[in-house]
């Protein structure tokens, strides 16, 4: 089960954006630019090619930094990550200052409204918020969830379960959930 490591865990992450792609027709957000639907098969190409490679740069470079912190014996705080809208800086979001003594839920609470602030502002192309826990209370399982959108249309949690090992940490295979857009667009009223 704890046998993927970091590269075929980013591998993995850039199968979920073609997955997300493919059901994209269904879910377009009520704005932005893919709300037309009017996509043709060249265009829906070059967005998937973007949003896939912009994605696995983001959770690559939020996954790297993240891991000191799980490694930490101590419980280990949520962290979020931006990509800006050059398409390559990616930037941890530090609300450090502002946020010091919330516990971990207000923590993600807060990365979600500066997100979304951020990102309607279109200062960034991405964004990533990063939080540990137990798969459930019956469920003694670490898991590692990865909240992400893009503001080319994709929006999902990744869900990692994972075991540290003599310092290093194995991860099972990652499962992805679908996530009403919050960040770049309003979801729609039917959507998951």
């Amino acid at each position: 089960m704890f046998s993927i490591r970091k590269h075929a865990l980013a591998a993995t992450f850039g199968l979920f954006a073609l997955g997300a792609w493919v059901s994209l027709a269904q879910g377009l957000p009520e704005s932005g630019p893919l709300a037309d639907g009017k996509i043709s098969e060249e265009e829906l190409a070059g967005i998937l090619a973007t949003a896939q490679q912009q994605l696995i740069r983001l959770s690559d470079t939020a996954m790297e930094e993240y891991q000191p912190a799980i490694l930490d014996a101590e419980q280990n705080m949520p962290a979020a990550w931006m990509l800006m809208k050059d398409g390559e800086t990616v930037k941890r979001l530090n609300l450090d200052g502002q946020i010091e003594g919330m516990p971990a839920p207000a923590r993600i609470a807060v990365y979600r409204a500066a997100f979304k602030s951020v990102a309607r502002k279109g200062e960034i192309n991405a964004a990533a918020i990063l939080y540990t826990g137990r798969l459930s209370a019956d469920n003694d399982t670490e898991v590692l969830v990865i909240e992400h959108e893009h503001r080319l249309g994709v929006s999902g949690n990744k869900v990692i379960g994972y075991e540290v090992e003599a310092g290093d940490i194995a991860w099972a295979k990652p499962v992805t959930q679908k996530k009403p857009f919050q960040w770049f667009y309003d979801a729609k009223e039917d959507a998951s």
